[in-house]
């Protein structure tokens, strides 16, 4: 299974939910890739640490073959590294991702990481970190894929965006990939005592949108993660956080989000 999480707005865990819900699938014993898009590196320097830099080849050296006309499909799987955890590898990213960017856009360049992926071999999961944009990258990672998780960090501005981002992955479907569907949205950073985020939470779910019923609560133990090096599942697995991610993982396996049929249909995202 290929997922995408997506936001357009930052800040709002893409590459920690990207990075935890990865590392669970490698620890049941899953083949596991993740895909860092984000010139900013986040999931490349969370599952690699403070040397990741110096893991090449990147994505980023894959999409210049692809300008250059050079990438040979025989050495594809040069462009993926082994983590340090057992059964979780990664396709890097770099902040000279940036650089291409234009180059790219400029070249319909769109279905290029779709074929890197089917070059690399068979994976059970692949999960896909990309930037807070509706960019050429973003927009290759949903054609590539066959579900998008949106996070929702219980902020006001994103509940107002959320219907933008759903009109953005119709627009995909209706003209890249047909099979491409949001499998969920994962409310993070959840405060259960405080006022606002219930209220938001309760208003996605009165109109039918497909919310993972675990919500993502807020703790330091992210933070702290972080600066390890360790996805919670190897840095605090018993942990609530860690739990809740569990839960998160065991939901998407078996597929046990109401997808209501109103959310099925091109109207509902118009």
């Amino acid at each position: 299974m290929r997922r995408v999480i997506f936001n357009q707005k930052g800040g709002v865990g893409k590459s920690t939910i990207t990075c935890n819900l990865a590392a669970i699938s490698a620890d049941k014993g899953l083949r596991t890739l993740v895909i860092d898009l984000d010139p900013q590196s986040n999931s490349s320097q969370y599952l690699l640490g403070r040397n990741a830099a110096t893991f090449t080849p990147t994505i980023a050296d894959y999409f210049d073959q692809v300008l250059q006309f050079t990438f040979n499909a025989n050495t594809a799987k040069q462009f993926v590294h082994q983590t340090p955890f057992k059964n979780l590898f990664i396709i890097p990213a770099s902040p000279s991702l940036e650089d291409s960017l234009t180059k790219l856009e400029n070249r319909h360049k769109l279905y290029k990481l779709r074929c890197l992926l089917d070059k690399i071999g068979p994976f059970d999961n692949v999960f896909i970190d990309t930037p807070p944009s509706m960019n050429f990258f973003t927009q290759s990672a949903l054609i590539a894929t066959d579900t998008c998780l949106i996070p929702f960090d219980c902020d006001l501005f994103s509940r107002n965006a959320i219907y933008h981002l759903f009109r953005g992955v119709s627009d995909i479907r209706d003209h890249y990939n047909a099979k491409l569907r949001v499998e969920g949205v994962v409310v993070n950073q959840y405060q259960p005592s405080a006022t606002i985020p219930k209220k938001l939470v309760d208003e996605l779910l009165s109109e039918g949108l497909p919310i993972i019923p675990t919500f993502l609560t807020a703790s330091i133990k992210v933070r702290e993660s972080h600066d390890c090096a360790l996805p919670l599942i190897h840095f605090a697995r018993d942990h609530k956080l860690t739990i809740e991610f569990m839960r998160v993982f065991q939901t998407l396996q078996t597929n046990e989000i109401t997808q209501p049929d109103a959310f099925r249909t091109v109207d509902f995202m118009s």
